[in-house]
């Protein structure tokens, strides 16, 4: 016996969603990512990887806009995954990898290592993050920089 997955309806393409599923599994930022991002949420962190860094800024520094903003975001999560697989484009350097080594070992340059910017890495390492100053850039632009990146593949 075989399993298939059911046909897709014949104006669903493959790398759109369907029922806010993502059905390609090769999205660059998936919702079950942004849901374990979301639980950090209250410091913005879903919103940083969604791309949306000024929203992120804001939930920050007003505790996801005093936990209101990051409740009513728990519902929000599958259309912003959406927007951010049709805005960023897929390619060799990983998205979520490149934001969970952003988020927990950030302040040591490893995710700059990982996308290809070793100099920049050794700088982070040295001086921790640019003293944080490299550190919040980096949220705030890493799914442009790593965007420029996989174009250019």
């Amino acid at each position: 016996m075989q399993n298939t997955a059911p046909p897709l309806p014949n104006h669903i393409a493959p790398n759109e969603s369907y029922g806010h599923a993502v059905v390609d599994a090769d999205s660059t930022h998936p919702v079950l990512v942004g849901y374990l991002f979301w639980i950090l949420g209250f410091a913005g962190a879903h919103r940083f990887y969604y791309g949306k860094p000024l929203t992120g800024i804001l939930w920050l520094f007003t505790g996801g806009l005093f936990l209101v903003g990051w409740i009513v975001d728990f519902f929000f999560i599958p259309a912003m995954s959406d927007e951010a697989n049709r805005r960023f484009r897929r390619g060799p350097i990983d998205y979520t990898v490149a934001w969970v080594l952003l988020t927990f070992l950030g302040i040591f340059g490893i995710h700059r290592f990982y996308i290809g910017k070793i100099i920049t890495g050794v700088v982070f390492l040295l001086t921790g993050g640019l003293f944080g100053i490299g550190l919040v850039y980096d949220f705030c632009t890493l799914n442009e920089q790593v965007d420029e990146l996989n174009r250019s593949y």
